[in-house]
């Protein structure tokens, strides 16, 4: 029986991060599936990238991973892990600070779906500090996101925001 895992986030945008995750995840599992979440029913995220953008540029991240594959989703996560036929759920860790909506996260999934395992990867400390949040306002500000997102990220923002300013 194949192994299969469900990495769900609004990846907006994906960073380094999550690619590291996404990358590690598929060594562990036969299968993963990242799964793009996209609802008003989380109004506060608001996404600066529309689903078909955000699963265009993890598609282009990841696209040399083999065992992994890009979709969409809506509603709650482990219905969609049921659909996709995943055994475990994937989250990242960046810092203390993440555990414990992680924690609370894990729990509220286990009463939904007993059957369903949650597996945190701690992100690898060069990424620690990166998150879609700071991503964006960096670059709305006009500062330099290379290296911390794929290049096609950087230039989707360069593109929204024009290019970072010199400092």
């Amino acid at each position: 029986m194949q192994h299969r895992a469900l990495y769900p986030g609004s990846f907006d945008p994906i960073s380094k991060g999550h690619v590291d995750v996404a990358e590690r995840a598929a060594r562990l599992f036969d299968h993963v599936v990242l799964g793009i979440y996209t609802g008003d029913e989380v109004a506060s995220k608001r996404a600066m990238f529309d689903a078909e953008e955000r699963k265009e540029f993890a598609s282009q991240a990841l696209g040399h991973v083999p065992n992994l594959e890009v979709q969409i989703f809506t509603g709650l996560t482990v219905s969609y892990a049921r659909e996709v036929g995943a055994q475990t759920i994937v989250r990242g860790l960046r810092a203390v600070s993440d555990f414990e909506y992680e924690f609370k996260m894990a729990h509220m999934n286990r009463h939904l779906a007993e059957d369903i395992d949650v597996v945190c990867l701690m992100t690898s400390s060069q990424n620690s500090f990166i998150s879609s949040s700071f991503i964006k306002q960096v670059a709305l500000l006009g500062g330099d996101v290379t290296g911390l997102v794929p290049d096609v990220v950087v230039d989707a923002l360069t593109e929204k925001f024009g290019p970072a300013r010199e400092r």
